[in-house]
């Protein structure tokens, strides 16, 4: 089964981004914001959300929806699909070519410390790759198989990370580097989880990690780099969820996190 919901990510994540990629060519329109005035909404994030829930609902009639930007339905199959039509909206106003369009499929209820990924993709439609996994099957890009990178040494690692859009979260996020920075290879902010996540599952850094994280930013992109070898927690003893997300290369996973808790992490205003 969880091959068969691979294969609807995969081809539902490239079409929405062709769809996306589009639209983007055509020009953006800016609808609103949401969580603060530099955390827009296009209409391309809407019309694209929209031709998945319906793509889902032809595929999958049974199947809950949790999307960003709304369009959230209850489902009977204990199946919720985990949806962001476009992940780095701002990379995309900006024509920068990191963004991505993310699904993932889930079960049980639809909250990261308690559900089980049974499979994901994330399109990047700049790049034409497609990265994709299914629970206990591996995960790949285009057909090639993906793995973790060998890094051994926080210090030698190359470490990926991303901001929040309030105003003060941010300034907190920026005393953190303070910390982290001179004790890593360096640090590299893409703006878009998921595909940071995918470049850690193939190898591309060698860790990533941030803070007040929404349930679609990650789906996919975590069971991605599972798949191909990382460790993902959050603080001690708990999952990944909004407080925090640590994903790396096995051998540098606690390093990493105990020097993130180390340069304030738990002090992050609003957790």
């Amino acid at each position: 089964m969880s091959a068969e919901l691979r294969e609807i990510a995969r081809t539902l994540s490239r079409e929405a981004g062709d769809f996306a990629l589009k639209m983007r060519r055509e020009g953006v329109d800016i609808e609103g914001s949401k969580s603060s005035a530099v955390d827009i909404v296009t209409k391309a994030d809407q019309a694209t959300e929209q031709l998945i829930r319906e793509r889902l609902a032809a595929v999958r009639p049974n199947d809950g929806v949790l999307g960003e930007e709304g369009s959230s339905v209850a489902g009977t199959s204990g199946l919720t699909w985990v949806v962001d039509p476009i992940d780095g909206t701002v990379n995309y106003l900006y024509d920068i070519p990191a963004w991505g369009v993310s699904i993932a499929v889930v079960e049980g209820e639809p909250d990261p410390a308690t559900w089980t990924t049974l499979a994901g993709a994330v399109a990047n439609p700049s790049s034409g790759e497609v990265f994709s996994a299914a629970h206990g099957r591996g995960a790949d890009a285009n057909g090639r198989d993906l793995s973790v990178s060998l890094a051994t040494e926080l210090a030698m690692s190359l470490v990926a990370t991303g901001f929040a859009y309030s105003a003060e979260v941010r300034a907190h996020q920026g005393t953190m580097l303070h910390t982290i920075l001179p004790r890593v290879r360096d640090i590299r902010r893409a703006g878009a989880c998921s595909l940071d996540l995918c470049a850690l599952a193939a190898g591309r850094v060698d860790a990533y990690f941030e803070q007040t994280l929404s349930p679609w930013d990650h789906a996919a992109g975590a069971l991605i780099a599972r798949e191909a070898g990382a460790v993902i927690t959050g603080f001690p003893g708990q999952p990944e969820g909004r407080s925090l997300l640590v994903a790396a290369v096995p051998a540098i996973h606690a390093a990493l996190l105990e020097l993130i808790i180390e340069a304030g992490a738990g002090l992050l205003p609003g957790l």
